[in-house]
């Protein structure tokens, strides 16, 4: 990582360099390089493990986020549980979202090898009580504890690979990185049917554990070195609330639980405007004003450094996340219900034919990774990834009940290729633009606000897609014969039972119209990427050198370093 981290003489990493002496794999080059501070990185088998062990914890990250959609129809049956459904990928997110401010505080004060493998155990912690639960609420707890492990698991990827590789190697893996957790987002809907399907819906979670015993395996046995030297664990722990800022994450988390269980009850368990959900997302917003008062108090010290927030990298990164993943999100769920309920898939076949986004998002998540670090500049990705996928969302929003195959064939591809290309470019600026000691802190602010992007756009894509079919199918009530209450009751999988003939035209071209009219929301959110990534700046992450650290001493809040670390000339 180009970094100037003004390390000490005395450091382990330093005394072991030559001046002029490159590394075997000549990833590092002598103290007068314009490329690299001084610094040992793991090479051949060790640097393969850690890698894989990472690669394998991501895909797993994302794969129990997709995974639950095509096991939770078994998961009720089983648990009586049809006004649980909500929790069950809401929990998830809750827990992420919740931790993920923490998490980069941990990381940032503890060793990055032991900080990720503490995650990573309470992540199959919360898979192993998922997998096992013999009752929804304990089914729910199990995600949160999963989701509160995932939090780390995201962040410490990132981390990690920025600990083991140089600079011009990070974007190239970063793709590699990223198109296998898209991978598992992409997937997650075909394995959960095909567990759900064939032997149960709890080896959705149990095939975390023996993948997990590789992933901490692999870790264990190996070392990941540290770019800054940090205190003895017992030392930090005896200063707890202050060096973690214990006080930011007891207001920070209850902030983000309100917020979110007013998103999941509105228009659910209790009216938009009811006493409930105004309290709770009032209340969210004066805890999380409290939080910034507090970690304004707290300056360089914070969780959350106001320095950072104020960075234009960090924010354009973090609203830039807010929107990308929504971007992705929103089609998913809604094309597999466009397959399930108007073309009549079973879930596992509306994931198939659903590869087109899978194999466009995946191959283009690697390819730009690889593309960013052979031209060494990432917003160009953004930019064209945000107009495809406003353009794929476009025809997306035609879909009918008469679309041809070859055309939701290809809008899917226009989608999964523009998906790809925003997927990776965000983490890739923030390794390469934030000091390596701060991309933990960088790493959680920019997640946790992809979490609650994610969170706030499926609940807006809900809304608009059941307001939209409850008013469809009342225009056709007197064609239908059924209330909308009725039809919307019945679920997408038991329509054909309800109806048939002219009666199945009307509801599935009400269907369509409600599908389509989320395709706006998806254009909206797509827009938003094209407007915020911009900040990232037009910059040559090859020639990026010397970053400074981000204080409230930076000029701008540390904008200016990013300005002035970038050399012209050759590398």
């Amino acid at each position: 990582m180009a970094h100037s981290l003004d390390m000490p003489a005395t450091n382990s990493f330093d005394s072991k360099q030559d001046h002029s002496v490159e590394k075997q794999d000549g990833s590092e080059k002598s103290a007068s390089s314009d490329d690299e501070p001084k610094y040992n990185y793991p090479t051949g088998l060790p640097l393969t493990l850690i890698l894989t062990s990472v690669t394998l914890s991501y895909f797993l990250f994302f794969l129990d986020l997709a995974v639950i959609s095509t096991a939770t129809p078994a998961i009720t049956s089983q648990f009586d549980s049809l006004i649980d459904v909500g929790w069950y990928g809401g929990a998830y997110q809750l827990g992420s979202a919740a931790f993920q401010p923490l998490s980069g505080k941990i990381y940032s004060q503890f060793s990055i090898k032991w900080s990720f493998l503490v995650f990573f155990f309470i992540f199959e912690v919360g898979s192993a009580i998922c997998g096992a639960a013999q009752s929804s609420p304990m089914f729910i707890i199990g995600r949160v504890i999963a989701g509160a492990g995932s939090a780390g698991v995201a962040n410490g990827a990132v981390t990690t690979i920025s600990a083991v590789l140089p600079t011009k190697k990070q974007a190239l893996f970063m793709g590699l990185n990223m198109g296998m957790g898209q991978l598992g987002l992409a997937t997650g809907p075909i394995i959960g049917g095909a567990f759900t399907t064939k032997v149960s819906w709890r080896w959705c979670f149990y095939i975390n554990l023996p993948l997990g015993v590789i992933v901490g395996g692999f870790l264990l046995f190996n070392t990941i070195p540290e770019k800054k030297p940090k205190s003895p664990p017992l030392e930090i722990l005896g200063t707890a609330i202050k060096s973690l800022d214990l006080v930011g994450f007891m207001l920070i988390c209850p902030a983000v639980v309100m917020f979110l269980l007013g998103l999941q009850f509105g228009g659910n368990q209790h009216p938009w405007d009811s006493s409930v959900v105004i309290g709770l997302l009032v209340g969210s917003a004066v805890v999380f004003g409290l939080f910034l008062a507090w970690e304004y108090h707290q300056g360089d010290e914070a969780m959350v450094p106001f320095a950072m927030l104020k960075h234009r990298v960090i924010w354009s990164a973090a609203m830039t996340m807010f929107f990308s993943l929504s971007s992705v999100l929103v089609a998913d769920f809604y094309i597999a219900i466009y397959f399930q309920a108007i073309l009549d898939d079973s879930p596992l076949m509306s994931g198939v034919h659903m590869l087109p986004i899978t194999l466009g998002l995946v191959i283009f998540t690697i390819v730009s990774g690889v593309l960013i670090s052979v031209l060494g500049y990432y917003l160009p990705f953004l930019l064209a990834g945000g107009a495809i996928s406003a353009i794929g969302y476009g025809l997306l929003s035609t879909l009918s009940p008469t679309t041809s195959a070859p055309r939701w064939i290809g809008y899917q591809i226009l989608y999964g290729v523009a998906s790809g290309c925003t997927g990776a470019a965000p983490y890739i600026a923030i390794q390469n633009l934030v000091p390596s000691e701060q991309i933990p802190l960088a790493m959680a602010i920019i997640i946790f606000w992809q979490n609650i992007g994610a969170s706030t756009s499926l609940i807006a894509a809900n809304a608009i897609f059941s307001n939209t079919l409850r008013h469809e199918l009342q225009k056709r009530a007197t064609q239908i014969g059924h209330t909308p209450e009725a039809i919307v009751t019945a679920g997408v999988r038991s329509i054909r039972g309800l109806v048939s003939g002219s009666q199945l035209t009307a509801v599935l071209s009400a269907y369509a119209k409600s599908i389509d009219s989320v395709m706006y929301l998806g254009i909206a959110v797509s827009i938003a990427v094209l407007v915020f990534s911009p900040g990232l700046g037009w910059k040559d992450i090859r020639k990026v050198k010397d970053l400074q650290a981000i204080t409230n001493d930076s000029p701008i809040g540390g904008d200016k370093s990013t300005r002035d670390e970038v050399v012209t000339g050759g590398e």
